[in-house]
């Protein structure tokens, strides 16, 4: 992507939203220096989820940046890009806005990303265009002379925020005092699994327990490895994952008991946990919520023969009601392979689905949801940040460092690593 997109204040001005409040100024959240709010993900489809107290602010950048024409923060961050050259590295979530993409060294997934950022040891700044959890695991994955830059702190993930390290360990202890601990022909009673969009203390949980980390992509064959270790698996944050995966597998339904943190025993008896083969976390991507069974039939109807392709972190009848469901990687491959004049209803982020639209006019590619909601935190990044940032460190200053304990990078590193030897 090489051209200028000049994009006024909101991109989606012209569309019908989910809220009035998506076309407001990105930085209407910020907090002006030493002062405190109550935290909030900001518009979009998260706008209506708690956000804990913990949540990360973002503190307001000076106002020359907030005031640049989109021509001019382009320009002043291409500047810094050539000016710090191999020392730099920024790496854009495929949700990203397409004036934030442009600038991108990789696109990708989280996973991918973090690999990318691990791949470049010269690079002694990565900029995480994505949200908090990415550029967490970006940090763990980079060496220790490597710095980790989240261009907007506030760019944090409901989901992810749905399993706290607290409440997981509660539930830990519950469970063990239905199953016990012993270790029965090798495995163990339950072991942790957490989906990549997941805290770091999650991550280095699962490490200590014997657990391990998956994606979107690979949950299947972690699920599989889990198994061979442990009679059961607690699965977290995302529910719907956890789920549709499982169905996959040839896990029935009754086999999957929903763990509602707020409620002793997570809702649910002795003998449902027994009987369980996946304990799921009651958590979920508000984006992926959004997409119904209605909105593929209505797809069918105005485009006979439509290919509905979703993502796993869809609920159930969703990804049963589709075509296929995949990771984004899936999503973006299934769209380049696709014969000219495909029609293609995509169940993901509206960001990324008009990319793929504008980079395939030769096909048919929509949004299933009519209704555009990006993802809020995702949304929370803009070029007026990156600038600032960038052009931070040309001054000798790193705003927005991610460091994460180094305790908890060892054994997140560890649970990671266990994924990475899945095949």
């Amino acid at each position: 992507m090489t051209s200028i997109i000049l994009n006024p204040k909101s991109i989606f001005a012209n569309d019908i939203v989910c809220s009035p409040e998506v076309n407001q100024p990105t930085w209407a959240l910020d907090v002006e220096e030493g002062q405190t709010a109550v935290p909030e993900y900001g518009a979009g489809a998260s706008q209506w989820d708690e956000a804990p107290a913990t949540t990360p602010l973002q503190s307001e950048i000076p106002a020359r940046y907030r005031q640049m024409e989109a021509a001019e923060l382009y320009r002043r961050i291409e500047k810094a890009r050539s000016l710090l050259g191999d020392k730099l590295v920024i790496l854009g979530h495929h949700y990203q806005r397409d004036d934030i993409i442009q600038h991108a060294d990789f696109r990708g997934d989280s996973y991918k990303l973090s690999q990318e950022a691990a791949a470049r040891p010269n690079a002694e700044y990565i900029v995480f265009c994505g949200v908090h959890f990415m550029a967490e695991s970006a940090d763990i994955l980079s060496g220790s002379h490597q710095k980790v830059i989240l261009p907007n702190m506030a760019a944090g993930c409901s989901m992810a925020d749905m399993a706290n390290l607290d409440d997981v360990l509660t539930c830990w202890d519950e469970i063990a005092e239905v199953l016990g601990t012993e270790t029965v022909n090798g495995k163990q009673p339950v072991l942790p699994v957490t989906y990549m969009n997941s805290a770091a203390n999650l991550k280095a949980f699962c490490g200590e327990n014997n657990g391990i980390v998956c994606t979107s992509s690979n949950a299947a064959a972690v699920l599989d490895w889990a198994f061979e270790r442990g009679e059961k698996v607690l699965f977290f944050p995302d529910q719907h994952l956890g789920r549709n995966t499982g169905l996959k597998m040839g896990i029935p339904l009754e086999q999957m008991i929903l763990w509602n943190p707020n409620k002793p025993l997570g809702g649910n008896t002795p003998e449902q946990i027994k009987q369980a083969k996946i304990i799921l976390w009651r958590g979920w991507c508000s984006v992926h919520k959004r997409f119904t069974v209605k909105q593929i039939e209505k797809a069918r109807a105005d485009y006979p023969g439509v290919r509905v392709i979703v993502h796993p972190e869809c609920p159930m009848d969703v990804v049963q009601a589709s075509d296929e469901n995949g990771s984004t990687e899936y999503i973006i491959k299934a769209v380049a392979d696709a014969p000219a004049g495909s029609v293609l209803a995509i169940g993901t982020e509206v960001n990324m689905v008009r990319r793929l639209a504008r980079e395939y006019p030769d096909k048919t590619i929509f949004c299933l949801d009519p209704v555009v909601c990006p993802c809020s935190t995702m949304y929370r990044i803009h070029p007026a940040y990156l600038a600032w940032v960038l052009e931070g460190l040309l001054d000798g200053q790193v705003y927005n460092q991610i460091a994460v304990d180094e305790t908890v990078t060892k054994w997140a590193r560890v649970a990671l690593n266990r994924m990475l030897a899945v095949k």
